[in-house]
C-alpha cells in the first residue's frame, strides 16, 4: 500500500493531509475524503484511510489546523470547532481543497467521490455537501447534525447517511428531528441509522480514557455502521471490493 503526506493550502493555511491507496490494484477507483474527529489528524484517522484503501478506494484524510498536526488540548480544540461551526465557510473551504487533492490523484476516478467523517468530521463533510460539492455519498459517524445554514441543504447532490448513537449526549433527539426536517425540506436522498446502546465516539476505541459521560467505544455499532457505509458506497459509487 502506498501512503503519503500531501501538502495543500486553503483559507491562508498550510495543511498536510494523508493519502492511502492500494497501488497493487490496477486502474482508477472511487475516492473517499476522510474528516477526523475534532482533535484533528491522528493515527486513528490514518488507520481509517488505510482501511478504506484496503477496501478498494483511494482515501485522503484531511487536516483542520495546519501542518498535519492534531490538537490534544480540549480547551484549544473547542474554540476552533465553535468558530468553524458559527461560520462554516472556512471549514467548507478547507474540506473542498482536500477533496480537490483527492480528485487529482492518478488512481482516483474524479467522477466518483465520497466523503466520510467522525464527530466534528461528520459535521465537516455534511457542510461540504451543503456547499454543493460534487459528491456521490456522504457518511457521518456520531456527527454533529446542526448547521447555521440549513437552507443550503437544497444544494446537496450526495446521498446522505448519518450513524448516530441513541445514547449520544451531544446529539439529542431534537437535533436529529431538526436534521430530518432540513434534509426533507431540501429534497435530499438521506437516511439516518440510530444505534441502541451506543453513545458518542462509538468508533473510537480509546475515547473512554477521557472519562466523559456518554463517550464510549461500542464495538458492535462500530462494525455495523462501517458495513452500512460500505453498502451506501456500493450503491452510490459502484462495487469495488470484488476485485480486491
Amino acid at each position: 500500500m502506498k501512503t503519503e503526506d500531501i501538502e495543500y493550502h486553503a483559507d491562508g493555511a498550510r495543511l498536510v493531509g494523508y493519502l492511502a491507496v492500494d497501488d497493487t490494484r490496477p486502474g482508477k477507483r472511487p475516492g473517499v475524503l476522510v474528516a477526523p474527529e475534532g482533535g484533528g489528524l491522528v493515527d486513528l484517522t490514518k488507520s481509517i484511510a488505510r482501511r478504506l484503501a484496503e477496501a478498494g478506494y483511494v482515501a485522503f484524510a484531511m487536516d483542520y489546523y495546519g501542518d498535519g498536526k492534531p490538537l490534544s488540548d480540549r480547551n484549544e480544540v473547542m474554540p476552533r470547532i465553535n468558530a468553524f461551526m458559527a461560520e462554516p465557510s472556512t471549514i467548507r473551504a478547507r474540506a473542498a481543497e482536500a477533496l480537490a487533492v483527492l480528485a487529482r490523484q492518478p488512481e482516483c476516478d474524479a467522477g466518483k467521490l465520497a466523503a466520510t467523517g467522525y464527530c466534528f468530521g461528520g459535521t465537516t463533510v455534511l457542510e461540504l455537501a451543503r456547499s454543493g460539492a460534487d459528491l456521490k455519498a456522504v457518511v457521518g459517524f456520531h456527527s454533529g447534525l446542526a448547521t447555521t445554514r440549513p437552507q443550503d441543504a437544497k444544494a446537496i447532490k450526495a446521498r446522505i447517511l448519518t450513524c448516530i448513537g441513541a445514547l449520544d449526549p451531544i446529539i439529542p433527539a431534537e437535533q436529529r428531528l431538526a436534521f430530518e426536517k432540513e434534509m426533507t425540506d431540501g429534497g435530499v436522498d438521506w437516511r439516518m441509522n440510530l444505534y441502541g446502546g451506543a453513545g458518542h465516539s462509538f468508533t473510537n476505541p480509546t475515547v473512554g480514557a477521557l472519562g466523559m459521560p456518554g463517550f464510549e467505544y461500542h464495538a458492535e455499532t462500530d462494525r455495523r455502521s462501517w458495513a452500512a457505509m460500505l453498502d451506501l458506497f456500493d450503491e452510490a459509487l459502484g462495487p469495488v471490493r470484488a476485485a480486491a
